[in-house]
């Protein structure tokens, strides 16, 4: 907190960090409970209980049986719920919200990243060669070297060169996949083992990037199609190191007090299988999972629609209590950074016209668009470029024409770069935003991979969170983790701030794009609940539903914005079970930022 405002007395401050937070009151609910007569396992008693309702109100008490919510009011109404063996937490003051939920995240491949070879830690090119370096000498016997979260701004044009790690190791293979996910960085020894040389064409929808005024490839690919050609040279993962990665993943995400996930992508294996639905679905089985899951099935834009069947098929199989896969990821383009991004027009630093590639032929996403939507499937887009998100909403306009009005919630995620035309058509097609709101400030990916490709007037609309919002469209978060940080806090103070909320120092990026507090908490709260069909039974502190609750250690109404990731969470409760922290309410250190 600034000097000012400490300085202010205790209601004047209470003052400007409510108007700072543009949240004006905070209403008392009244009393809610199922039965009066009812006793509740735990009571929660003289906290500040944002319940993220329709009226957002406040409470100072939750009263939860077994793994519901049986109350919700003052601290004197709970006590028709105590009995003999209900225990009672004081929380002292501290804040209770739901359990976040993120609606674009990828809790296994994230595992894996971190607990193969990570660079997560790197802040320079150097770093990471010096990573791979150790990787190699503490891992002499393994027959390939991978991991990933190298980033393409500590690069000259975002591209690495393999002579880089052809120095430190060049007898074994080396697959690191890039933090954006989009790009892989390999050494000489893979493109040979894969057979990428001079002569080998790009894939369609995907390049092996090259030397200037060569044909060497130059030790980068971009894009799926063109990653696949290391990837599958490599072995598979055996479901022992699958689920040691979930085990991991959702360690990191309940940390952070995240209780449900959209997994944005479940990845096919070369014989066309799903290889992370069996390890959720193994794992809850076993009584090991600690998130709630909802499965976006990958799209192979490789082929058309026979491969329906399996989609179905997956459907019907994944679908255990805490994990069902009800979705349908389709890859539409790529990042604007390496110039991958559907653009409407041409970007401004190439004299070629390039606009950048579907992934996907309009015609034929319509055909597949419309399809899945017939079968009831919900669609979770994969759009970057204004060119992306136009066709993505162009073919759901269509399927909506012939299917009929549904339930459908569709979701584009990214939607980094809008035309403004398209703005008010996520509202009108009941199309939900799924931003990813830690993007949203003027890092160098920004000043200097994005807006130099795209110009000024276009770069006005990056993330237009407060545009979206103002649409009447539904906006939820996420994270993309391992892409970046899966701590919800450091995405909502972004959106808050739109600066960087490690350092709080960075360039003004589009102000007029802030949104509030309580919008931002709801983003990631009850309408990322309500993405992930799950808004009865979560998202909000209300009678009846699930106890998936987090205890922070300060109400982030009463910090000032660019200290709102400051806080910690203390205590993450998936249905009333702490599987984060414990009763005494004291930090823990963190696996990972």
């Amino acid at each position: 907190m600034n000097s000012s405002v400490r300085s202010l007395t205790p209601f004047i401050a209470a003052l400007v960090t409510l108007l700072i937070m543009g949240c004006s009151e905070r209403p008392l609910v009244k009393n809610s409970a199922v039965d009066s007569n009812q006793i509740a396992d735990l009571i929660l008693v003289n906290g500040d209980i944002y319940t993220v309702d329709d009226s957002r109100s406040w409470v100072e008490a939750v009263g939860i049986q077994g793994q519901h919510i049986v109350y919700v009011g003052t601290d004197a109404g709970a006590e028709k719920f105590k009995g003999e063996k209900t225990r009672i937490i004081d929380l002292k003051g501290k804040m209770i919200l739901p359990g976040f939920q993120d609606a674009h995240v990828h809790p296994i491949e994230a595992g894996m990243a971190y607990l193969g070879c990570s660079l997560h830690d790197g802040k320079s090119a150097e770093d990471y060669v010096r990573i791979v370096a150790e990787c190699a000498q503490q891992f002499p016997d393994a027959t390939f070297i991978d991991g990933g979260g190298w980033t393409m701004d500590l690069f000259e044009n975002g591209l690495p060169d393999k002579k880089l790690l052809d120095a430190v190791i060049s007898d074994r293979p080396v697959i690191l996949k890039s933090a954006s996910g989009h790009q892989l960085w390999v050494n000489s020894r893979t493109l040979e083992i894969a057979g990428i040389n001079a002569d080998t064409p790009n894939p369609p929808r995907g390049r092996i990037d090259r030397y200037k005024g060569s044909n060497e490839p130059s030790g980068s690919l971009q894009e799926n199609s063109a990653m696949n050609l290391a990837f599958d040279t490599r072995p598979p993962y055996s479901p022992s190191q699958m689920q040691a990665a979930l085990k991991f993943g959702q360690h990191y995400l309940n940390q952070y007090g995240v209780t449900t996930v959209q997994d944005a992508l479940l990845k096919l294996d070369g014989n066309e299988a799903y290889v992370g639905g069996p390890t959720y679905a193994g794992m809850d089985e076993a009584g090991d999972l600690t998130l709630r899951v909802v499965g976006a099935l990958v799209w192979n834009t490789d082929l058309g629609l026979e491969q329906l069947s399996r989609i179905i098929d997956a459907r019907t199989r994944f679908n255990t209590p805490r994990f069902h896969a009800p979705s349908v990821k389709i890859w539409l383009d790529g990042v604007v950074e390496v110039h991958t991004a559907a653009l409407l027009e041409p970007y401004e630093d190439r004299d070629d016209g390039h606009r950048g590639d579907l992934f996907i032929d309009p015609d034929l996403l319509d055909v597949v668009v419309t399809k899945l939507d017939a079968l009831g499937f919900q669609i979770h887009f994969h759009t970057i470029g204004d060119a992306a998100i136009r066709h993505a909403l162009d073919s759901l306009e269509v399927a909506r024409k012939v299917n009929g009005i549904r339930d459908s919630r569709h979701h584009l995620s990214h939607i980094q770069l809008f035309d403004p035309a398209d703005i008010p058509r996520l509202k009108a097609l009941d199309v939900v935003a799924n931003f990813q709101p830690y993007w949203a400030w003027g890092d160098k990916f920004i000043t200097e991979l994005t807006m130099p490709k795209i110009g000024t007037e276009r770069s006005k609309w990056l993330y237009p969170i407060r545009s979206l919002l103002d649409s009447g469209a539904i906006v939820v978060f996420g994270s993309d983790w391992f892409v970046t940080s899966g701590n919800p806090l450091l995405g909502i103070e972004t959106a808050v701030t739109r600066r960087d909320p490690l350092t709080n120092v960075s360039v003004e990026f589009l102000d007029n794009q802030r949104i509030d507090l309580a919008d931002a908490i709801q983003a990631y709260t009850i309408n990322s609940a309500y993405v992930n069909f799950m808004e009865k039974d979560t998202g909000s502190i209300e009678v009846g539903k699930l106890a998936d609750l987090i205890v922070l250690d300060q109400n982030l109404f009463d910090l000032p914005p660019q200290e709102i990731s400051d806080a910690q969470v203390l205590l993450t409760l998936l249905g009333g079970v702490p599987v984060y922290g414990d009763w005494s309410l004291q930090p823990i250190a963190k696996t990972a930022q």
